[in-house]
């Protein structure tokens, strides 16, 4: 797992599937980070990410619940259509913030 801490953010680097076979280690990769760094804000990167299921929400839910108790945020960056849909569906969007990037032309990404 990739990551990165400005200050008391990190950002979250998602691999190209987050299943059961990696959620567990970015569960423990951000839990470790979050305590050492103070964090109150993360924001999950999805630029790279084709799939995602139930394991990689529940990754995201966790985290969020960890970040909730001390009044910070959690948000998704880089969706594409089918990121955007799971994490809809999912009931994710109504805890979390999906930040969308305007193009050059006013056109979301």
């Amino acid at each position: 797992m990739d990551y990165q801490v400005q200050e008391n953010c990190l950002t979250i680097f998602l691999p190209k599937e987050v299943d059961h076979h990696n959620a567990e280690e970015i569960r423990k990769s951000a839990d470790s980070v979050i305590e050492k760094n103070h964090i109150k804000y993360v924001i999950f990167d999805f630029k790279d990410t084709e799939f995602m299921d139930s394991s990689g929400i529940g990754a995201i839910m966790g985290r969020y619940r960890m970040i909730q108790l001390i009044n910070g945020e959690v948000w998704a960056v880089h969706t594409n259509a089918r990121i955007k849909k799971i994490l809809t569906l999912s009931g994710m969007t109504k805890i979390m913030q999906i930040y969308e990037e305007e193009q050059e032309n006013g056109e979301h990404k």
